[in-house]
């Protein structure tokens, strides 16, 4: 099972967005960032998972996937199969597609403190991307 950490960082909002991912598995640890955009702070999450599972198809294709976030958001909608805002269906859509290429995938609600590192990543980008 591949464990995926993710989170975003945004300047304003809407603002400047940038996503953290942490991955691990038994072998190895992946750490990347990735401008999202000028997006709202829910949009932003929903594009960091999305990110996140565009990274795992690539690297694990067919694998089980645990998807951590400390957006409630994003795992309720994701968990329900529904999602009401018209500004996150286009997001919502997408992790659905991305999900059919994973033998399974589950998304998990986690508390700030157990995403430290997803959080660290996608706020380092963002602080580089203000100061450049």
């Amino acid at each position: 099972m591949i464990e995926i950490y993710t989170d975003a960082a945004t300047k304003g909002n809407p603002g400047v967005s940038y996503s953290g991912v942490y991955i691990k598995n038994n072998q190895d640890k992946v750490y990347r960032t990735s401008y999202l955009g000028t997006l709202s702070n829910h949009e932003a999450e929903f594009a960091s998972a999305c990110f996140a599972l565009g990274i795992c198809k690539d690297l694990y294709p067919g694998e089980i996937i645990s998807l951590r976030t400390d957006s409630k958001i994003v795992v309720e909608t994701f968990e329900t199969g529904r999602c009401k805002n018209k500004d996150f269906q286009p997001y919502h859509e997408q992790l659905l597609r991305l999900a059919e290429q994973f033998s399974f995938v589950f998304m998990k609600w986690i508390p700030e403190k157990e995403n430290k590192t997803a959080d660290r990543l996608a706020k380092e980008a963002l602080q580089t991307h203000l100061y450049e």
